[in-house]
């Protein structure tokens, strides 16, 4: 039986998916990405080959062909008309996500390693009751690195709302709290005004997991008149 996908839990069925746990030999990369990573060290232009395979895989599962995916403004990869998506890699990962518009509006995955952050990097990116609540879930559940699972929700943050909105957020634009028994989260963006489809948001719904040594997060917006996100079967 083929091990379940550790970003699964995370995407509603409307949201389709591919990851790799590493590099296989020699992903292909068209001429116009290659130019993009050819002056990289080898592990950097691995992994935004691997990132890129999975990203094509999860086009050919919506029926749409493999274009090349470049970087665009502030790094957010340019998807195909009509597509919203995400990509992600961090040691021992590679993933992305892609959906129909038309189903969801904005789409941000994070995957990190599942270890502390540095000493002094949760002063740099949380506000102060977020270091409060870090400190809290920290004592109640220990074994989840709470103060790196935070960065990556931040991240997630950033990249559901940047490609949707063209606003950057930066880490004290967003504050996040976790519920550590049924893997969600929500982040109640501090930025007034902020339109994701011609609407307000002032809360985002997001949702986390810790498995394999990762930690991932994900947000997925779903359209007016969509069913909110849920777990896939």
């Amino acid at each position: 039986m083929t091990e379940r996908a550790v970003i699964t839990p995370l995407l509603p069925p409307a949201v389709v998916f591919a990851e790799e746990p590493g590099d296989p030999p020699y992903p292909d990369l068209s001429a116009e990405e290659f130019a993009q990573v050819a002056g990289a060290v080898p592990e950097r232009r691995r992994e935004f080959a691997t990132v890129r395979l999975c990203a094509r895989r999860a086009l050919a599962q919506l029926g749409l062909p493999a274009l090349p995916l470049l970087p665009g403004p502030g790094g957010a990869p340019r998807w195909p008309a009509g597509v919203v998506g995400s990509m992600t890699h961090c040691p021992g990962y590679r993933a992305a996500a892609i959906a129909r518009r038309r189903d969801v509006v904005a789409l941000g995955i994070d995957a990190e390693p599942a270890e502390p952050l540095a000493g002094g990097l949760l002063e740099a990116i949380a506000l102060p009751g977020e270091r409060a609540h870090v400190r809290r879930l920290s004592r109640s559940r220990p074994s989840i690195a709470w103060d790196r699972l935070l960065f990556s929700a931040k991240e997630a943050v950033y990249k559901s709302t940047f490609p949707a909105t063209g606003v950057r957020l930066g880490f004290e634009d967003a504050a996040i709290t976790f519920d550590p028994v049924d893997g969600s989260f929500r982040a109640r963006l501090v930025v007034p005004g902020l339109l994701v489809d011609g609407k307000p948001r002032v809360v985002l719904a997001g949702r986390w997991t810790a498995a394999r040594g990762l930690l991932l997060t994900a947000i997925a917006l779903p359209a007016a008149g969509r069913a909110p996100p849920g777990d896939r079967p």
